[in-house]
């Protein structure tokens, strides 16, 4: 991984100073799991001095979604523009920095790879130790950068890769009480935006087109066992096209919104009960909507309803923290930072990586 002449001139000339204690923490966090390359530097875990974005989702576009191989090329060609734009407009010199903290996974193995080795070098350059950061953990802990977290609290992960109930029993031990069983809730959305001849990424669409309908079509809620809090949407994403292909054999106008609305309304209801029961179950003080999803109108305004009804805590990041972000990164890497707990540099890009494993280890 190579660097422009002026970040190595700083790589060089800089001297690592040993970190006194109470001192403030400045971690660069780098993320380059799916298809936006992104840098940021963090304070303390909990306030953002820089967050650069850079999405490819115009590039993705024609093809109707992500395409790995071209994820990489971008994330190569522009990762050290994102870094050195996070340093600049952080304010902080790179021998004031704590840590390089990166996504280790899970994620597309190509893209990942592309930061886990500009997270090595700079590590290495500047002496400092470095941290494989869980994708998934840094989605719940974007909050922490806007709110107070109580523990333990559930956590419902929405995104494209990922539909999972997370119990947080204490800062940064998790527990993973519910996930998909097949297509993850951003993932539905996207297919059936698809059917639907919506432009990807799909979910912006079909909550757009949701919200303008009079009526729903009335789609399947796909429950499962009675105490399960586990997600199933294939039999849904086929429920909508067995009504796409029954108008099409019929000849009927197609009532796209309604379709829509009837889709999102299962959805969301879906997810709405089965957090508010699993965070009555485990008696969570707190509900944490996070992940790509987490933007969906239809779905924030349903949870905000039905938790205040029920008298329920709940915490939302804003848009820019919803989608993938290193911001996000640098909050959940900032929990292995504060107790030491450091990444060899031998580390690898795991596409499967655990949430569970990257737990603290210690209180």
């Amino acid at each position: 991984m190579n660097v422009s002449d002026n970040c190595i001139k700083q790589l060089i000339n800089k001297s690592n100073p040993t970190q006194a204690d109470g001192e403030a923490s400045y971690i660069l966090a780098i993320e380059t799991s799916c298809d936006e390359t992104s840098a940021a530097v963090v304070q303390d875990g909990k306030t953002i001095l820089s967050n650069v974005v850079s999405s490819q989702v115009e590039v993705h576009r024609r093809f109707g979604g992500v395409v790995p191989e071209i994820a990489s090329r971008k994330h190569v060609e522009i990762i050290t523009l994102m870094i050195e734009q996070a340093i600049a407009e952080s304010g902080i010199p790179m021998n004031r920095l704590s840590a390089v903290a990166v996504t280790q996974g899970p994620g597309l193995v190509g893209a990942l790879l592309v930061g886990v080795v500009a997270a090595k070098a700079l590590a290495m350059a500047l002496r400092i130790p470095l941290i494989g950061t869980h994708h998934i953990a840094g989605h719940i802990y974007a909050n922490q950068l806007v709110h107070d977290i109580v523990y333990p609290c559930m956590a419902l992960v929405a995104s494209g890769g990922h539909t999972e109930l997370v119990l947080l029993e204490s800062e940064g031990k998790f527990r993973v009480v519910g996930q998909t069983r097949d297509d993850a809730v951003g993932e539905a959305y996207d297919k059936v935006a698809r059917s639907l001849h919506l432009p990807y990424p799909g979910g912006p669409h079909i909550d757009k087109l949701a919200a303008e309908a009079e009526e729903a079509v009335p789609l399947p809620r796909a429950w499962l066992e009675a105490d399960s809090f586990d997600f199933s949407f294939s039999g849904l994403k086929s429920a909508v096209l067995a009504v796409i292909n029954q108008a099409n054999m019929k000849g009927e106008e197609l009532n796209q919104a309604a379709l829509a609305r009837g889709f999102q309304e299962s959805v969301v209801e879906v997810l709405t009960e089965k957090a508010v029961r699993a965070l009555r179950v485990y008696e969570a003080k707190q509900l944490l909507l996070c992940g790509g999803v987490a933007a969906n109108r239809g779905l924030r305004a349903a949870l905000a309803e039905r938790c205040g009804h029920e008298g329920i805590e709940l915490l939302v990041p804003p848009l820019s923290l919803c989608t993938d972000n290193a911001a996000m990164i640098g909050a959940a890497a900032h929990l292995k930072w504060a107790r030491g707990e450091f990444t060899e540099l031998d580390m690898k890009a795991e596409p499967s990586f655990s949430l569970e494993a990257w737990s603290v280890q210690s209180e």
